[in-house]
């Protein structure tokens, strides 16, 4: 059931709906990669390690796996990075790419491959597509945690950020995702409260995103640095 749709110029979403009876989260959840087609392209979170043969037939759907160039993910955790190695393996010409703080603490002992260590504020291009990345240490969670602005569509790979459940969510949603990502950080709360959390939300939402690509639920279109805020106004963050 894994499926793929274009959410920005280039950008490519590719959903897991998982069912309630099998996740256990009322109404479901679904587990999303972005992968950038690009003369480098690059694959945002791998998935958790299970997943890997249903994610990759359906990046192979946009581009030859083998033409990866980054594997990059937001901090370690089975859904972010699970299936490092195997794309790895699928992907001979592919590194891995996150955090200074990642890097060193856990991804330069875990990938069979050194990673490409990021910088806060450090860009990279793909080619059409130039990626900033922003450390965003403890948010939600984990000291190493950080994200990628796509400058080019200004589309913000944005983790867990705004997380919603259900597995049937719309791909790209104009509508409020805002509402049940907040009932679903009340249900099962997931952020460290720090004294930076709010103004982390702040520098983001100041970037003027077109774009929010969520991991789990739908992505949103639309005013995304208000969306920012008024989620972080919501739980007080």
């Amino acid at each position: 059931m894994t499926n793929v749709h274009e959410i920005a110029d280039g950008i490519y979403r590719v959903s897991t709906p998982v069912p309630e009876s099998i996740i256990g989260i009322p109404g479901g959840f679904t587990f999303n990669q972005f992968l950038i087609d690009d003369d480098e392209p690059m694959l945002w979170h791998t998935g958790p390690r299970r997943m890997f043969p249903l994610v990759r037939d359906a990046a192979a759907k946009v581009l030859a796996v083998d033409r990866l160039r980054w594997i990059a993910f937001s901090h370690v955790e089975s859904d972010e990075m699970g299936a490092l190695n195997e794309w790895l393996a699928a992907a001979p010409q592919a590194a891995p790419m996150c955090g200074e703080i990642g890097a060193m603490v856990s991804v330069q002992d875990l990938a069979d491959r050194p990673p490409r260590a990021l910088h806060d504020g450090e860009e990279i291009s793909l080619g059409r597509h130039r990626l900033r990345w922003l450390d965003a240490p403890h948010m939600p969670h984990n000291w190493e945690c950080g994200y990628l602005f796509e400058t080019t569509t200004r589309t913000f790979l944005c983790g867990d950020l705004l997380a919603q459940p259900g597995d049937s969510g719309a791909a790209l949603s104009e509508r409020d995702i805002v509402g049940p990502a907040v009932g679903f950080e009340r249900a099962m709360p997931t952020y460290a409260r720090s004294p930076g959390t709010r103004a982390a939300f702040d520098r983001f939402a100041a970037l003027a995103p077109a774009t929010l690509a969520c991991m789990h639920g739908s992505s949103f279109r639309g005013d995304a640095g208000r969306a920012l805020r008024d989620f972080a106004g919501a739980l007080e963050l």
